[in-house]
């Protein structure tokens, strides 16, 4: 069955990169962008829904059925707002997105975009990190058909990307030093949403996904859904 998407997150770098993956890849039927704000694109297997707050999506159910697949990139920064705020944007908005979405479609993979140094344990000195693990734990505790959650580290962009964060483009000169050296912490966007895409068309051994995992799940043809 061909995977139909639903992706938040399409105006930010990770989301932006995994959109244009989807957009190019043949297992990939449809995409329904969940958005704030245009995305500047359009392509014909791709649908934008501008909803004014992810964190209620009642007025626009009827529009978020038959979905088999979320790739839930949006996400913010811990820099410069205050512990309340973090927690209410990568937490409580993200779990009222997928409590919506596994009622409406509880045959869906959720994949959800962490990142490295998460703590599952929900006991890092990091707020950040502590929070991040509760996200994930309440979001693989949910009944979906699967649920993933990602750990990207360094990431270099796709070409032709709008997105991008301005110290990214400061230091994408040092990618292939570091995929070299530290090949453990550095991906492609193009591999975060290939890994993405096999992961909710064939699955994957385990729920949470290193950077090393990321890769290698990009790179796999074939593998029994999990």
């Amino acid at each position: 069955m061909k995977i139909r998407a639903i992706l938040t997150g399409a105006t930010g770098m990770v989301g932006e990169g995994v959109l244009l993956e989807c957009l190019q890849n043949p297992s990939v039927e449809h995409v329904l962008v969940l958005t704030r704000k245009p995305t500047g694109r359009s392509h014909p297997k791709m649908t934008e829904l501008l909803v004014p707050d992810l964190a209620n999506l009642s007025a626009v159910e009827n529009q978020l059925t038959g979905y088999n697949a979320c790739f839930f990139c949006a996400g913010i920064s811990s820099v410069g707002i205050s512990k309340e705020e973090y927690e209410r944007i990568t937490h409580d908005l993200t779990l009222a997105v997928a409590e919506t979405l596994v009622r409406l479609n509880p045959d869906m993979t959720f994949i959800y975009v962490s990142g490295a140094g998460t703590d599952s344990s929900e006991k890092s000195s990091q707020h950040w990190a502590r929070v991040k693990g509760r996200t994930e734990n309440e979001l693989l505790a949910l009944p979906f058909h699967a649920a993933y959650m990602f750990r990207p580290g360094f990431m270099k962009a796709t070409e032709g990307q709008h997105n991008m964060l301005k110290w990214y483009g400061a230091i994408a000169w040092l990618y292939p030093l570091a995929r070299r050296l530290a090949p453990n912490f550095v991906s492609t966007l193009q591999e975060v949403g290939q890994a993405m895409i096999n992961a909710a068309d064939f699955g994957y051994s385990k729920p949470v996904l290193e950077v090393r995992d990321i890769v290698a799940l990009a790179r796999s043809k074939a593998a029994p859904r999990s």
